[in-house]
């Protein structure tokens, strides 16, 4: 069981970052909803989306990615 929600939100979006996934999945809490939304503001993240799984819900995060050629 995690104590510490956020970090565990920031590890799991720097982890997915440093492999270039698209997608994190992460639990769903008020406080880690909030940080989603202003990191999206913000313009780190491209979007997120909450989802509603039974017992357990979630937020998948959209990472954004700059390809330079």
């Amino acid at each position: 069981m995690v104590t510490d929600t956020i970090s565990d939100m920031l590890t799991r979006i720097r982890n997915a970052n440093m492999v270039k996934h698209q997608i994190v999945q992460i639990p769903a809490t008020k406080m880690s909803k909030s940080i989603a939304l202003i990191l999206k503001e913000e313009g780190f993240i491209e979007n997120f989306e909450m989802c509603d799984g039974g017992i357990s819900s979630s937020i998948l995060i959209f990472l954004k990615y700059k390809f330079y050629i």
